[in-house]
């Protein structure tokens, strides 16, 4: 297995001087800003702070730097980027590099926020409820959900005295510390804590030491940075829900008050739905995945968990078939790199077996010509807006095939981006005993289907929504799920390196935000296209494409992340994965065409 990268808590400054590297005398007038010097201070040249370039005494902590520079932030700084990695506020400047402070305005910047203010929660549980365990689980309301296991139950009232404990503990603006040390101190400290769940997970992690972080009386392992003190986690807000909490933050920008809560049930539904799976299969960690991998257990686990997915889409299927005589119209919707395609022909092979025939209607021919494309506030074609599609004529064309009519559907040539002439468009009829089975982005916005009566539609929200954990008090981000899949499918398939991904993502983020989660509440069903194994998969893949991005390529700091991220887990080979797996559409081998 390969070994864990450091992350930025493994550097102190200790390192011995460098007889190489100048020297701080009086006749150096040209140093700047004033740094506290004495004769002999090695200096590191080369530092630059928003287009200054500057010299900074060897070993000063980025925040010492970020602070002499940007006295009065227009907000709390967080962390910083160092060579495009994001690191906490104490690590050492060593090295010329530029620096760049991360507040909450930056995606980096919330990690940070949210990753401090979980060891907040934990240390004010640790506080009231000593021994009892903590364990995170799905996001759900810009927060995370947790089951505290309290003798009994949880009730609201201990939740309340939850809250009350962690804003007190955030009024303290006490330190969080960082140290490193040896693998066997690490898990007596976990040990001794009850932490079962990190035991399991560092005994695949063979480097000699390990960075842990410390929240008062609580740490974990290191694995991403956080914040100086408990003080910058300024607002935040814990709400009692099913049975556990929920830990909710502001939405990215100025830190301010959460807001109010907006529940979500079809999705906790699911989630909940997928941590029986996952009980069920003896696999709630990468530690206990990693434990069954080296035994040589892993195909058995691949094996129930693709059962579990045949069965549920057999159960939609059923369901569709139950209700013949009213669904006419299938919708499947869901983000990027859920796996919609493959459960759309998944699902048309149920439906066979039902002695229904689907009816595959492609929206991508119904885009509207490119000069007619809605733009972003770039400026550049906005091809995920609803407004990209031609709806009166998407609405025409439903409303003609659902009544049994022959009607023409449009081609679309992408090479020109307009749309072909009418006599090149194919008929089209939907007979008795059929379906109509559309798949893409705007599948459950009522405006894409508004010509056709609710009675008739059925609506399908496919993700990929993990509910392994790393351990007890570290999730699996939903979207770093689908972000590896994209990563590895775009690299072998079409064309576009590691590098080129990353720095799409946030503009695919931003499409989904507006465009899909808005609208998963009014899906009929929901189906988790996750699977338990499928990172340890993937890793074989997506670390040799993630070493591909250039240490010097702004897209390195999500690669670092993520290279830390699958380095958790032991490989397992591909070729126990079923061809039909909805895997198989990002690594290949697919029984199915794409």
């Amino acid at each position: 297995m390969t070994a864990p990268l450091p992350s930025d808590g493994d550097i102190v400054g200790t390192q011995p001087p460098d007889s190489t590297q100048p020297e701080y005398t009086e006749a150096r007038s040209s140093f700047s800003p004033p740094f506290p010097l004495v004769p002999g201070t090695r200096l590191v040249d080369g530092v630059v702070f928003d287009g200054q370039k500057v010299e900074v005494p060897y070993g000063t902590p980025v925040g010492s730097v970020i602070k002499r520079l940007l006295p009065n932030p227009d907000q709390p700084v967080l962390a910083a980027l160092v060579q495009h990695r994001c690191v906490g506020l104490n690590h050492p400047v060593c090295a010329p590099t530029t620096i760049v402070p991360i507040d909450y305005t930056t995606r980096q910047g919330v990690l940070v926020y949210r990753r401090t203010a979980s060891l907040i929660l934990l240390e004010a549980v640790r506080q009231l409820y000593p021994g009892v365990r903590v364990t995170i689980g799905q996001a759900l309301a810009n927060g995370y959900h947790y089951r505290v296991m309290i003798a009994g139950k949880l009730k609201p009232e201990h939740v309340a005295k939850i809250k009350t404990r962690m804003r007190e503990l955030v009024a303290q603006d006490f330190a969080l510390r960082t140290e490193t040390v040896t693998i066997g101190e690490a898990r007596s400290i976990f040990a001794g804590m009850g932490f079962e769940h990190k035991l399991r997970v560092l005994q695949t992690y063979w480097a000699p030491f390990v960075t842990l972080v410390w929240c008062g009386g609580v740490c974990d392992v290191h694995r991403y940075p956080v914040a100086p003190s408990t003080g910058a986690i300024s607002h935040f807000e814990l709400d009692y829900y099913e049975g556990g909490l929920i830990l909710r933050f502001p939405h990215r920008g100025k830190p301010r008050p959460a807001g109010a809560f907006h529940d979500s049930p079809k999705l906790f539904q699911v989630y909940t739905e997928t941590r029986k799976w996952n009980e069920l299969l003896g696999v709630e960690s990468v530690g206990q995945l990693n434990e069954i991998t080296i035994r040589g257990e892993a195909n058995e686990v691949i094996r129930v968990s693709e059962g579990l997915h045949e069965k549920k889409i057999a159960q939609i299927a059923d369901k569709i078939t139950q209700e013949s005589s009213g669904v006419r119209l299938v919708l499947i919707a869901g983000p990027s790199a859920s796996g919609k395609t493959t459960f759309a022909k998944r699902l048309s092979l149920q439906l066979l077996v039902n002695g229904v025939r689907p009816i595959a209607l492609s929206m991508d021919n119904f885009y509207v010509n490119r000069e007619d494309t809605p733009k972003d506030d770039s400026g550049a074609y906005d091809f995920e807006a609803i407004e990209a599609i031609d709806l009166a004529l998407f609405n025409e064309v439903l409303a003609k095939l659902l009544k049994g009519e022959e009607v023409l559907t449009p081609e679309f040539d992408f090479i020109s981006g307009t749309r072909k002439p009418r006599n090149k468009w194919k008929p089209m009829q939907l007979k008795q005993g059929q379906v109509l089975v559309v798949e893409g982005i705007h599948g459950l916005n009522d405006r894409l289907t508004e010509s056709v009566p609710a009675g008739q539609k059925y609506r399908v929200y496919v993700s990929a929504l993990t509910q392994l954990c790393i351990d007890d008090h570290n999730r699996i981000f939903t979207s770093d799920g689908r972000f590896l899949r994209r990563i590895v499918r775009d690299r072998l398939f079409r064309g576009y390196r590691a590098s080129t991904t990353i720095d799409n993502w946030p503009n695919v983020r931003r499409g989904e935000q507006r465009n899909i989660f808005p609208f998963q509440e009014k899906a009929d069903v929901m189906f988790n296209s996750s699977l338990v194994y499928e990172q340890a998969v993937l890793k074989l893949y997506a670390e040799r494409f993630l070493l591909e991005v250039p240490q010097d390529d702004p897209a390195f700091g999500e690669a670092y992340r993520l290279l830390q991220f699958v380095q958790t887990f032991v490989p397992i080979f591909e070729q126990s994965v079923p061809q039909i797996s909805l895997l198989r559409e990002f690594v290949g081998g697919s029984a199915f065409k794409y």
